[in-house]
């Protein structure tokens, strides 16, 4: 059995095209943006629902409902996305990866926020790319949640939440040309923007759950959309901050210091694979 090689190079430069473990079809496309589209009505629909929309009459229910339907199309996207092309030696390397980064997330579990989990799904989106990132970032909170007894209505908004987060890092520019230190950097400033990034829309999924009669910084569905807005933000700065800023550090830190040679296994790992590679059977030699 042979596998030809997957890189093409351009011209003189000696760049070599960077090998994705899954190519996002138009199905799968489709169903990544719907899932999208309703994860961020799910995140957001405390400033996208008017004061007197039904929706806000049930402020408590609301969080539940999303829930449960962001579980169902996380799966579609999931299912969607194998079916264009997610190979045996894909399916290997996610699980690999998923179990990985789901053990290095209780390293620091209910510390300040040091979570080096992050980094992998940064670094790992990068060298897979969009489609395998988000079905990386969605096994790995997964799979980090059953092995950490973190299962509740919150996790489906995580595996959407991680999932983008690592599916950005497959969208940053010059994923053929650039290396070296120029692109660590790269990696390290978008981990730090995303870490806050994550932290604040999973602040917009337990936000609602809090009784409006709490404090004055809780979601008050007879309130404006402005003056929600204020108290959203007056809560992410009283009860996430901190959090956030720790797994920002952390996430910089990691991958400025092992950014490089991680990205050398990754990329390594994913020529071996040859994840684009037509297999063929070779006549046994009479």
């Amino acid at each position: 059995m042979t596998a030809e090689g997957t890189g093409t190079a351009h011209g003189g430069t000696g760049t070599q095209r960077q090998a994705r473990a899954v190519r996002l079809g138009p199905r799968s496309l489709a169903a990544l943006v719907l899932v999208s589209a309703v994860g961020v009505a799910g995140f957001g629909w405390p400033f996208l629902a008017p004061p007197d929309s039904t929706l806000n009459a049930h402020a408590q229910d609301a969080p539940w409902l999303f829930a449960g339907l962001l579980v169902l199309l996380v799966a579609v996207v999931a299912a969607t996305i194998s079916e264009s092309g997610l190979g045996p030696k894909a399916v290997a390397m996610l699980g690999v990866l998923a179990a990985t980064g789901a053990a290095l997330r209780p390293i620091g579990a209910g510390t300040a926020g040091l979570e080096p989990m992050f980094f992998l799904m940064v670094l790992s989106g990068r060298v897979l790319g969009p489609g395998f990132g988000f079905v990386l970032g969605s096994v790995t909170m997964f799979a980090s949640a059953l092995l950490t007894g973190g299962v509740g209505p919150w996790l489906p908004f995580q595996m959407l939440a991680m999932g983008w987060f690592t599916a950005g890092a497959g969208l940053l520019p010059g994923p053929d040309r650039l290396r070296g230190r120029a692109e660590v950097l790269m990696l390290a400033v978008y981990g730090f923007l995303a870490a806050f990034a994550y932290g604040t829309v999973m602040n917009m999924a337990g936000w609602p759950f809090m009784s409006a009669l709490a404090s004055n910084i809780s979601f008050d569905p007879e309130a404006t959309v402005p003056a929600n807005l204020a108290r959203f933000l007056a809560y992410c700065l009283a009860t996430s901050l901190g959090w956030d800023l720790g797994r920002a550090l952390v996430t910089v830190a990691l991958t400025l210091v092992l950014g490089a040679p991680v990205l050398r296994a990754l990329r390594r790992a994913t020529r071996r694979a040859a994840f684009e590679a037509p297999v063929t059977f070779d006549a046994p030699a009479r």
